[in-house]
């Protein structure tokens, strides 16, 4: 593996490393990193590299990823997948090494393909690959390419042979604002892990540590900074004394951290609802799923490339309400799997709130609703939809799709 160091060198041991691949029978992946942190870009990457050692007669692939250290405890490493850990301690110098690293890689073994995950790769790569004739695809996630890209970025993605995304919502939005040819655009969702995302009761501990006893809870799981106001925390309390005429016992818990929460924390107490909103802070992901099972409804009005936390939701059983302007129209299914709002508007967001609240009380008792509270029926089309299995599906039909 490459060692971490100061200076963008290889060693020969580097090199020979680099060469495992046969010539012209490889693929190549770079990604910026997978272990060094969590976040959905990390665990979309974890699940298509899983995908693709569950297919068949596919070539060996080597993984360059710029800020990951090796570890030892590497979920994915395989015969089939060789990773190559680039992290040096100065950022500038970790891009120099992985261009020279890059360069020797297409040099020496002209892989069938690169895939690239992430736009702010993409230059490097088209700078290499372009002359020598080597197809390359772009991953592309949401806000990234929503809006009008740098010169240099835009070009390198406007001649990348294909570029995957993960929504409709983006690949549109990616198209006209970066004048992207949309034939070159195929779509590969975000996957749910339907075996670790399942319904269960609430835990005992965790109704007592938040105060929910006896209460109809709203949850949201977003980061809350300030440049993320877009994840709509701020609209759901706004929407609070509007459902709290409707369902008196209503709480909302707040999952995540960062620079926003005061100012959430201090609209709470301006609305007179501070008593209603628990904020959790940052919850490992081990014990996420234990907080989505607190839910009586998930709540994000918001504007995502996709969102994978309603899956991870419907999953656990739980109804879900979304933004109607983003790519959250992908797992939602355009309404079908739950509620669809204007994602800054509150009433709107009360009144959605309220009827899921009161239909996912008729299911309890057995008596007749919407059809989008019924936990069983929600995880099923989920699973079906977006889980393992159909992502590994279409993963395979794209990469069949590149090499025709």
């Amino acid at each position: 593996m490459y060692p971490s160091s100061n200076q963008p060198t290889l060693t020969n041991q580097d090199i020979q490393q680099a060469a495992k691949a046969d010539v012209n029978g490889s693929h190549l992946f770079i990604f910026l990193e997978i272990f060094s942190c969590e976040g959905g870009i990390q665990s979309y990457v974890q699940c298509l590299l899983q995908s693709y050692l569950a297919l068949v007669d596919q070539p060996i692939a080597d993984v360059f990823l710029l800020r990951d250290k090796y570890t030892d405890s590497n979920p994915l490493q395989s015969p089939s997948l060789e990773f190559h850990y680039l992290k040096t301690n100065s950022p500038r110098w970790g891009r120099l090494r992985l261009g020279w690293a890059l360069l020797l890689y297409v040099l020496n073994h002209r892989p069938q393909r690169v895939f690239c995950g992430h736009i702010n790769l993409v230059p490097l790569v088209w700078l290499f690959c372009k002359p020598l004739g080597i197809p390359y695809t772009v991953m592309t996630h949401g806000k990234e390419v929503w809006t009008p890209l740098p010169h240099l970025l835009r070009v390198a993605l406007q001649q990348a042979d294909q570029i995957w995304t993960v929504s409709r919502y983006t690949r549109d939005r990616a198209s006209r604002t970066n004048l992207l040819d949309p034939k070159k655009i195929r779509l590969l969702p975000c996957a749910i892990d339907g075996d670790r995302f399942t319904p269960g009761d609430k835990s005992p501990e965790l109704v007592q540590k938040y105060d929910l006893a006896r209460s109809r809870v709203l949850v949201t799981v977003a980061r809350l900074w300030s440049g993320d106001i877009y994840k709509g925390v701020d609209v759901t309390i706004r929407a609070l004394p509007g459902i709290a005429q409707a369902i008196p016992n209503v709480k909302y818990l707040v999952i995540g951290r960062g620079d926003d929460q005061p100012r959430l924390a201090k609209l709470a107490e301006e609305l007179s609802v501070a008593d209603r909103v628990v904020f959790a802070g940052f919850i490992p992901t081990a014990d996420l799923i234990a907080h989505y099972r607190l839910a009586d409804a998930y709540v994000m009005p918001s504007q995502e490339g996709f969102g994978i936390v309603y899956l991870e939701a419907m999953a656990c059983g739980i109804p879900v309400l979304s933004g109607d302007a983003d790519g959250s129209a992908d797992p939602l299914q355009d309404g079908e799997l739950g509620w669809r709002v204007p994602h800054r508007d509150p009433e709107a967001v009360a009144t959605a709130c309220i009827e899921i609240l009161k239909h996912k009380e008729a299911f309890e008792k057995g008596e007749a609703g919407d059809r989008r509270c019924d936990g069983q029926w929600l995880r099923e089309q989920a699973i079906d939809r977006f889980g393992k299995t159909a992502f590994t599906q279409k993963l395979q039909s794209l990469l069949e799709g590149v090499r025709e």
